[in-house]
């Protein structure tokens, strides 16, 4: 009787961790609707104090429009801009992602883009380095003459 009881306790327990499974794998997710051009963007070395900005390009590869929920980020200094108003189906919309380059020091941050009807949201890299001012002068400065020197 232990046995039989057994045997059906795991015959339940492995259809429900299947069904578990295909459900998950039925739901739909950010890229089954929109389709970004790139999701990084490495701002590479920029100035201490000089906010920067960039904007994600996304299209609509559904057959209906989408609507941005929201989009948030990571910390304080980036400021994501979502667009107000669904985006039609096969039309290009942007969410701009900006920093305010406040802290000088390498930055990872992330955007996270929130799409209805999705459960998880998107997320959107940008990366790069905060120079103080004395030491983007000299970046630049040895870039430019990287450029004289090679010509």
């Amino acid at each position: 009787m232990k046995k039989l009881l057994f045997g059906l306790a795991a015959i339940a327990v492995t259809t429900w961790a299947v069904a578990q499974d295909n459900a998950a794998a039925a739901k739909p997710k950010v890229e089954d609707l929109i389709k970004f051009k790139d999701a990084k963007h490495d701002f590479g070395k920029i100035k201490q104090g000089v906010p920067v900005d960039y904007d994600f390009a996304f299209q609509n590869i559904s057959d209906k429009p989408v609507v941005i929920e929201n989009a948030w980020a990571s910390c304080g200094c980036t400021t994501p801009t979502k667009p107000e108003k669904p985006t039609a189906k096969g039309k290009s919309n942007t969410i701009k992602a900006g920093f305010n380059a406040q802290s000088p020091g390498p930055f990872d941050k992330t955007v996270y883009v929130k799409v209805q009807g999705i459960d998880l949201p998107f997320e959107l890299k940008i990366t790069g380095e905060v120079l103080p001012a004395d030491a983007f002068a000299k970046y630049e400065a040895d870039k430019k003459g990287k450029k004289t020197g090679s010509k």
